[in-house]
């Protein structure tokens, strides 16, 4: 029974991955549609309160929406043959003995592949970009052209967090999906990036002054959430990345020892 279950799985995982290789095109155009609607709904809406909204809404609400879409496709091309890329000359990840595969040796390895356990870790990265969009939009209003320095500052902060990570988040999940050498060291490298550009904003918006006291509320949990949920997934993942056999046969080409 254990062992027809665990086949169900791999095979739920197989065809999962398949399906997000061969649709990520109708993916981003899905994207590109609702999450384009979306944010012309939010100027739309929100006209009553912010009569002319400025350049800079206008703007952060394109990057919003075209920045994953860019940055996925340069990933894309970027990371064509991924997994021939060569492996770091320095090896970060020290714990455990190991024995060293050739490329060859790991390809024809049983445990190949970002299918298994991986596949989650690849629709995590996937819907972390929508979730993020769908906080921004709810928690940025569209800024008018007499906005405070406190809200233009805020603004700013929030939108260059959502479109740059939002950005990370897609070319890290390509370079999971076409098994690049660098992609564990890479998102642990956005892990750290992500905590840092939460107190980046922090200090930022502070700095501004004249924060009305709700605003600075809200956005104290926002920020705080923000680093939660990238704890959380580091503590998650972290040991999956350093000890998995699946993820050092595919992105390590070693087995254990």
């Amino acid at each position: 029974m254990i062992e027809a279950f665990t086949h169900r799985m791999k095979s739920r995982s197989a065809a999962l991955l398949l399906a997000l290789d061969n649709r990520l095109d109708r993916i981003l155009q899905c994207w590109l549609l609702f999450a384009g609607l979306i944010a012309a709904a939010r100027i739309v809406l929100s006209q009553p309160s912010a009569p002319v909204a400025g350049f800079s809404t206008f703007a952060s609400y394109m990057l919003l929406v075209v920045a994953p879409f860019a940055s996925t496709l340069l990933a894309l091309h970027w990371f064509r043959e991924g997994h021939l890329q060569p492996q770091p000359r320095t090896r970060l990840a020290v714990f455990g003995r190991w024995n060293k595969l050739t490329p060859a040796e790991a390809e024809r390895h049983h445990l190949y592949g970002s299918n298994g356990l991986m596949v989650s870790l690849l629709v995590g990265m996937m819907l972390n970009v929508p979730v993020r969009a769908a906080e921004y939009l709810a928690a940025m209003p569209p800024v008018g052209v007499a906005a405070p320095d406190w809200l233009q500052a805020l603004h700013f902060a929030m939108t260059f967090d959502v479109v740059l990570f939002g950005s990370l988040y897609m070319i890290a999940f390509v370079a999971a999906l076409r098994r690049v050498p660098l992609f564990p060291r890479l998102l642990v490298a956005i892990w750290v990036g992500d905590i840092a550009m939460q107190l980046f904003t922090a200090n930022l918006v502070a700095r501004s002054g004249d924060l009305p006291a709700e605003v600075a509320n809200a956005l104290h949990s926002l920020l705080e959430g923000n680093v939660k949920k990238v704890l959380i997934s580091a503590a998650l993942w972290l040991p999956y990345l350093l000890l998995s056999t699946r993820v050092n046969v595919t992105f390590r080409h070693r087995l254990p020892a």
